[in-house]
């Protein structure tokens, strides 16, 4: 099968001869037959295409716990995939391989929104998940699979630095059912020198996200030794989640691995994992958990009232479920997020690893 990259939504032409693309902030000023920033929003004959579209860096069975979503069908599989390319410089991505290359210079497995789709039924998957590189950029194709997929009974969930236009927005997450958003940090001389983005609009589609739709939100920051770990900054961002956003949204704190051009850190310490959560918790977050390390506690859902451990997790695996419906199963306290009515099935849930091993034959 071969697919003929398709015109991309959200551009303009200007008059010296460029195209503008508006779908991210950064707002490229694109010439004849080169690329944005991202690599995969191309001007060809004056017209801006979607290299992205149909095409896929592979497809991979994932708990739903890993994108981390902790609150949204807790113990389900989603179909995980992405394409190649990102609209973000991140100096420490851990996911360089695929975000920093173009389509022509990497192996790619081609399919139709409907073969996705059907690909995600016979995997026997909840729902799709749009992740690996920002899906943002190859927004035409995200958008085209999570119409097919709603209508077919699936979740969509989008995983994303949400580096997005107000323009783009609404169309963009029309379809998703859940979002996680990567919070980088909380400076923007660290979004500006390190992610070579800019702060304000995440924060701005953020409260677009939380104020203006029914997408179920989660955040992430990743923890980067000597970057974006001290305790005040921690707190500013915990601050601004409680108040801008609200308690009830779950923030995850990961740990970094040396990767792509930072090579010279140190991982996160668990400790530091575990300070961060207990700021986030005494700002007034209710649910804060930790990731990429063994923490049983920092990734278990407790009641924020009775303090009962309602998930109890693994890694991520769901070793107990105590809620009953959105309530705890001890005092009846009400729980944010998109629960499952008659709990889930317990034990580990697996990755299936690598991709590749999904396939769309």
């Amino acid at each position: 099968m071969s697919f003929a990259p398709p015109q991309a939504r959200w551009w303009r032409p200007l008059e010296n001869g460029k195209l503008e693309c508006y779908l991210c902030p950064r707002l490229c000023e694109i010439p004849e037959g080169k690329a944005g920033f991202c690599f995969i929003r191309k001007n060809v004959g004056g017209r801006l295409l979607s290299l992205g579209y149909g095409r896929s860096t592979g497809f991979a069975v994932d708990p739903v716990e890993k994108k981390p979503l902790n609150h949204f069908l807790p113990g389900t599989t989603v179909l995980s995939f992405g394409t190649a390319g990102c609209n973000l410089g991140c100096k420490f991505c851990q996911n360089w391989d695929i975000s920093k290359a173009r389509l022509d210079e990497r192996r790619s497995e081609v399919g139709s929104p409907a073969d996705v789709v059907e690909l995600a039924v016979r995997s026997g998957c909840s729902g799709i998940a749009y992740t690996y590189n920002d899906p943002v950029i190859w927004a035409e194709y995200a958008i085209d699979i999570a119409r097919l997929a709603r209508e077919a009974g699936l979740k969509n969930v989008f995983v994303t630095a949400g580096f997005v236009t107000p323009e783009a927005r609404p169309d963009v997450f029309r379809y998703m059912d859940a979002a996680n958003v990567d919070l980088k940090a909380f400076t923007e001389d660290f979004y500006r020198h390190v992610t070579l983005s800019h702060l304000g609009p995440v924060k701005d589609t953020l409260r677009w996200l939380k104020r203006e739709t029914d997408v179920w939100l989660e955040i992430t920051t990743l923890l980067i030794p000597g970057r974006n770990d001290a305790d005040r900054e921690i707190a500013a961002e915990c601050d601004w989640i409680a108040e801008a956003l609200g308690p009830e949204v779950p923030l995850h704190f990961t740990a970094f691995h040396p990767d792509f051009k930072m090579l010279d850190l140190p991982p996160t310490p668990p400790a530091t994992l575990r300070r961060a959560r207990e700021i986030a918790l005494r700002a007034g977050i209710r649910h804060c958990y930790v990731g990429n390390v063994h923490d049983r506690d920092g990734q278990t859902t407790f009641c924020p009232r009775c303090r009962t451990a309602l998930i109890r997790r693994d890694w991520h695996a769901v070793l107990s479920y105590r809620l009953s419906g959105n309530r705890c199963g001890e005092c009846g306290e009400s729980i944010a997020g998109v629960f499952h009515e008659r709990g889930v099935p317990t034990g580990e849930v697996r990755s299936s690893g690598v991709r590749w091993r999904v396939s769309l034959d």
